[in-house]
């Protein structure tokens, strides 16, 4: 069952930036890129670090730990020390708000 959750209104939610969504399970990083909205898991797969700490450039986010980067759109390690891959998870926009389903994890095979 999806549990879709408000993250921000389209118009508040500028491109080039991302919003982090908690729940009792999971920490979510909601990124918007250029108009297109990408969420992962807010920790790196390396040594645990939060993400939001981290560096976003173009499409990827860097560890703040030990720059480990991943790709935003698909979770996919792009360089180590991680070799784990961040899981995703469906964004979508209702009625002018970004919301995301924070209980379906997509993971990249």
């Amino acid at each position: 069952m999806s549990e879709w959750i408000d993250v921000a209104a389209v118009a508040d939610f500028l491109p080039g930036t991302c919003r982090k969504v908690s729940t009792d399970e999971s920490s979510i990083l909601v990124f918007n890129l250029d108009g297109r909205y990408y969420a992962v898991e807010n920790r790196c797969t390396h040594e645990d670090a939060e993400l939001l700490d981290g560096v976003l450039e173009g499409d990827e986010i860097i560890c703040p730990l030990h720059g480990a980067r991943f790709s935003v759109v698909t979770g996919a390690v792009l360089d180590p020390p991680a070799y784990e891959n961040l899981c995703t998870f469906p964004v979508r926009v209702t009625n002018g708000w970004v919301e995301v389903d924070a209980e379906a994890e997509w993971d990249i095979a």
